[in-house]
């Protein structure tokens, strides 16, 4: 028997428990316990996705083995739909959530053009890269389509 993970809540003052700022995230799809997002206000990552679950929950352990796998297949799905659209010299996967603690998975498709590669996205800027996502080799439209496409039938089991 699995521990349930706690129902839905959200906590006051937490910046992913509200909705997102005007201009600064796309949702690209959604089920009851979590949503896609493709982060706006990043320029120089044009291919940077949030897999976020819905409750206020901090910590990974904190999902119920169900939830945890159901959250992992849907971070799969989108990092899968970049290697396979993108090609991206690497993708970068993290949930640290030390500023903001509540359970979210970044999916980052990175290049070795960059503006910050090969240091992590916070590091140094190594170069100045000029609109950054038309040096993708698919439209951001599309892009978020075959995202969408990828978690569409993981979502709502």
């Amino acid at each position: 028997m699995t521990a349930a993970t706690p129902a839905l809540f959200r906590h006051p003052g937490c910046a992913l428990c509200e909705p997102a700022a005007a201009g600064t995230a796309l949702r690209i799809a959604e089920d009851a316990r979590l949503q896609v997002i493709r982060v706006l206000d990043a320029p120089d990552f044009p291919a940077f996705y949030r897999v976020i679950w819905h409750s206020h929950v901090a910590e990974f352990s904190g999902l119920n083995a169900a939830d945890r796998l159901h959250c992992m297949d849907v971070v799969a799905a989108v990092e899968q739909a970049l290697i396979e659209t993108l090609a991206p010299t690497k993708v970068n996967l993290a949930a640290l959530g030390n500023m903001v603690p509540h359970l979210h998975w970044h999916v980052i498709a990175r290049f070795n053009w960059d503006a910050q590669f090969p240091q992590p996205i916070w590091g140094a800027k190594q170069r100045e890269v000029a609109d950054a996502a038309a040096r993708l080799a698919v439209p951001l439209a599309t892009l978020d389509q075959r995202v969408r496409a990828a978690v569409g039938p993981l979502l709502g089991r």
